[in-house]
C-alpha cells in the first residue's frame, strides 16, 4: 500500500514495485492492519494527523530539509522516516 498523491512519485513507485496499490487519502490509513506495510509521502496535508489510527508498518519519506515533519512522523509512530532521495534510491535498489 502507498499513500502518495504526486503522479511522478506514483509512477516511480509503480515502476519499481508494480504490486503496490495506492490509497486515495489519509483516512484510508486507519483501515490498514498490523500485517500491512504502507509507504507514505509525509509532506501531504493531513497525513501526520491520520497516522495515529494506523496499525500498519509505516515507511515514510520527506524532503531532507523538513526536520519538523520528520520528527512529527517519528513521534506519530512511523517506523522509518527517509529523505526522498534515499527512499527512492532504496526502492529502486533494495539491496
Amino acid at each position: 500500500m502507498a499513500l502518495v498523491t504526486d503522479l511522478m512519485d506514483r509512477s516511480r513507485i509503480s515502476a519499481a514495485r508494480p504490486e503496490v496499490s495506492f490509497l486515495r487519502g489519509p483516512a484510508e490509513l486507519a483501515g490498514l492492519g498490523e500485517h500491512d506495510v504502507a509507504l507514505v509521502d509525509l509532506a501531504r496535508p493531513g497525513v501526520i494527523e491520520a497516522l495515529g489510527g494506523c496499525r500498519a508498518l509505516l515507511i515514510g519519506f520527506v524532503a531532507h530539509v523538513d526536520e519538523v515533519t520528520a520528527s512529527a512522523a517519528t513521534a506519530a509512530g512511523v517506523a522509518e522516516v527517509l529523505a526522498r532521495s534515499v527512499f527512492f534510491r532504496r526502492l529502486a535498489n533494495p539491496s
